[in-house]
């Protein structure tokens, strides 16, 4: 896949997005503070289960200050069961003192500001700008990487290094919805095994970089 053929494959995968149900946190509310807080839920937990407990959240907390008057223990049994549950309620806290303090309790709105965050990578960071700013930036989760190397549009071994060439790469328009698109289709078709190349409507434009064809699904 190249440049060539990137508008139409996102003009696609856009339209069988309605086929799909969308549990990412783009779905949330676009607010920069749900979109961190999701996102520091999200590491290590299905998205369906991050969904349901960042809804369940948010009817109680809507800022650093709501989210302060619980304690520690409150916040950790709010997200139970998402992964690691304790550590993301210490991170919560320590984030939402920050905000608090350095940021007159709002989100910062730049990538380097939001690394210094505790439990925040660039993963998290470019969502929160993406998502909840509406500025430029690519988040690459595992889906990400793996379609952009299985269509072999990059050749790198990690989110990061797929990130970097992507910002070298991509067309800018489609910084901010790669990761949407690409969340739900590497969840409806383009599975990490058995991908589901036979109902895939972009199959001619893939290179199907480290699939065999006994791999794949025709249904």
């Amino acid at each position: 896949m190249n440049n060539q053929n990137i508008a139409q494959t996102f003009a696609i995968l856009q339209e069988n997005k309605k086929q799909w149900q969308d549990s990412t946190l783009e779905s949330l509310e676009k607010n920069p503070f749900f979109i961190l807080v999701g996102c520091i839920l999200s590491l290590r937990t299905k998205d369906q289960m991050t969904r349901q407990v960042a809804e369940r959240l948010f009817k109680i907390i809507r800022s650093p200050q709501q989210l302060l008057s619980y304690s520690e223990d409150d916040i950790a049994q709010l997200i139970y069961p998402v992964g690691f549950y304790r550590r993301k309620a210490k991170n919560l806290i320590d984030i939402s003192k920050i905000l608090i303090i350095k940021y007159q309790s709002q989100v910062p709105s730049t990538l380097e500001e939001l690394l210094e965050l505790p439990g925040v990578g660039r993963k998290t960071a470019n969502l929160v700008l993406t998502v909840g700013f509406g500025k430029p930036g690519i988040c690459v989760d595992t889906h990400v990487h793996r379609i952009v190397n299985r269509w072999g549009y990059v050749k790198t071994k990690t989110p990061e290094q797929t990130e970097m060439a992507l910002r070298d790469k991509l067309p800018q328009e489609f910084w901010i919805p790669i990761n949407s698109l690409l969340v739900l289709f590497g969840q409806n078709i383009c599975l990490p095994r058995r991908p589901r190349c036979g109902n895939c409507s972009i199959e001619n434009f893939c290179d199907q970089v480290g699939i065999e064809k006994r791999e794949t699904q025709t249904k």
